[in-house]
Parts: C-alpha cells; sequence; structure tokens
C-alpha cells in the first residue's frame, strides 16, 4: 500500500501544477482539484481511480484549455491508468 501513497502523491503534485497555473481557465483547475480529491480515498482506490480519470478525460476536450495543460492532463490521465493496472 505504501508504493501506492507513493504514486498518488506524486500524481497530487502534478495536478497542483495544473491548478496553480494561472493561465488554465478556473473550471478546469477546479476539475483537476475536484479529481485530486478523489484520490484522497486510499480505501477504494480503484474506484477512485475511475473517478478521476473521467473527470480529467472529460475536461481534456475543453476548447479553452491551453495546449500545454492538455499534455500535462494526458499525462496524469496516464499515470493514474498506470496506477489503476498495478493495484489490480
Amino acid at each position: 500500500m505504501k508504493k501506492n501513497e507513493i504514486d498518488t502523491s506524486y500524481l497530487t503534485e502534478l495536478m497542483e501544477s495544473v491548478m496553480q497555473d494561472t493561465s488554465v481557465p478556473r473550471n478546469i483547475r477546479k476539475v483537476v482539484e475536484d479529481a485530486k480529491e478523489k484520490l484522497k480515498n486510499q480505501e477504494e482506490l480503484g474506484v477512485s481511480i475511475s473517478a478521476a480519470v473521467y473527470m480529467l478525460d472529460d475536461v481534456s476536450n475543453d476548447i479553452n484549455m491551453p495546449s500545454h495543460t492538455r499534455t500535462e492532463i494526458w499525462t496524469i490521465i496516464s499515470e493514474l491508468e498506470n496506477l489503476k493496472e498495478k493495484i489490480k
């Protein structure tokens, strides 16, 4: 379980960098913040990861998102999916 927590903290750091980027629209930062909150539920981590991936995937299609942020979101989604495979 410690390994999952380390991976989750890495992901929350990635999310934090998106949330602190003022070039990212507020609604997108809010979705990233909500996805980060989902990851705090360690007991049902698989379900939490799926919910976070769904939220981030949905927002990644936002037309107002800067291209560098879209790349960061895709990186976060990829890391979440890797983490989900590890905990299966």
